[in-house]
């Protein structure tokens, strides 16, 4: 196992790790369980997202990762080293390792991410940013000077950037995306409705009928929680189009930031964007008639890959294989990698 190298994406919703190799070898919340009165962590994950909103007065459910930057340093450094133990066994585990980070961080930022995983034994550290890994997990070919201008709407951040000769020519990165689609319909059933439901609740909506473009078909979903007048339990069926004017509003936002990456990127690369159309990763981009809305605003074509939440781990996946190149700087190799440590 020694010297086997990782790819981790750090997302605000879940940690996915790639093994040079095997491909993705874990997927799972980025969620802990804490118990205040023990000071010690109960569960990691899967479980500790299975206690989110049940939880009692001493236990506390920590997102260390928000917006896709740490905000919790130490339950971020014991999120990470249990994964990476889950992955290596009892073996001895010391691999070199390829992180995706937003393209908008900031160098402290991005000495947490680099700390948080060094403590657990790594070698080395590489950064890749976001839109560049998911270009590359899409299958472009990034190294030629070829414009491209990918869109990942995850679930802290959507990353906007065009893309040529393995770098970033022009880029935004802005904190709405999945969590805050969640946000917005939690607010627009206690508006509509006075019932107060969870993010939990409001995530399961999302999913089976969040859209932003209307549907040809009406579907309805049932909401539970706690009425805010009377405080008793309470249900209510949401219809799809509710939903849609819950979330056109951070949807709209997406695409104006994709407006004005357009507006200020050159016009050879806007030339070459315009041919290939827009590619968008992330698992939110599979929200019902995303793609479409940008489509029709933008007036390009929008193409999402099969999987588009696998994207930025596959790229980054894809990006161990410069590891090397960071050291020997070999002429004529353009590498993605942005930072080794």
């Amino acid at each position: 196992m020694l010297g086997t190298d990782i790819a981790i994406d750090l997302g605000t919703a879940s940690v996915k790790i790639y093994l040079d190799g095997k491909g993705i070898v874990l997927n799972e919340p980025a969620m802990l369980a804490y118990d205040e009165q023990a000071d010690k962590v109960l569960a990691v994950g899967n479980e500790a997202y299975a206690m989110l909103g049940r939880t009692s007065d001493r236990i506390s459910v920590i997102q260390p990762l928000v917006n896709g930057v740490i905000s919790n340093f130490d339950m971020a450094q014991y999120l990470i080293s249990s994964y990476l133990k889950k992955i290596s066994g009892s073996k001895v585990f010391m691999p070199r390792v390829v992180v995706s980070v937003p393209c908008s961080i900031t160098e402290v930022e991005k000495r947490a991410v680099v700390d948080s995983i060094s403590s657990s034994g790594v070698r080395k550290i590489c950064l890749i940013e976001e839109p560049i890994a998911a270009a590359m997990g899409a299958g472009l070919d990034i190294s030629t000077p070829h414009g491209c201008l990918v869109i990942d709407v995850g679930s802290g951040t959507t990353d906007i950037a065009v893309i040529s000769l393995s770098g970033i020519a022009i880029s935004r990165s802005i904190k709405v995306a999945g969590s805050a689609m969640d946000d917005a319909i939690v607010k627009y059933v206690r508006r509509k409705y006075n019932l107060m439901i969870g993010t939990k609740m409001a995530e399961e909506t999302k999913l089976a009928i969040g859209c932003v473009y209307p549907r040809r078909e009406i579907l309805t979903h049932r909401v539970k929680g706690r009425n805010a007048l009377t405080g008793l339990p309470q249900a209510v069926d949401l219809s799809c189009d509710e939903v849609l004017e819950a979330l056109i509003e951070p949807a709209m936002e997406i695409v104006r930031v994709a407006q004005e990456v357009l507006e200020k990127t050159p016009p050879e690369l806007v030339s070459d964007i315009f041919s290939d159309g827009i590619i968008m990763t992330g698992g939110t981009s599979s929200l019902y008639g995303l793609g479409a809305l940008i489509a029709k605003k933008t007036k390009m074509k929008v193409t999402i890959p099969e999987e588009p939440q696998n994207c930025v781990v596959l790229g980054a996946g894809k990006a161990i294989q410069y590891i090397d190149d960071m050291e020997n700087k070999n002429y004529g190799v353009l590498n993605p990698l942005s930072a080794a440590y």
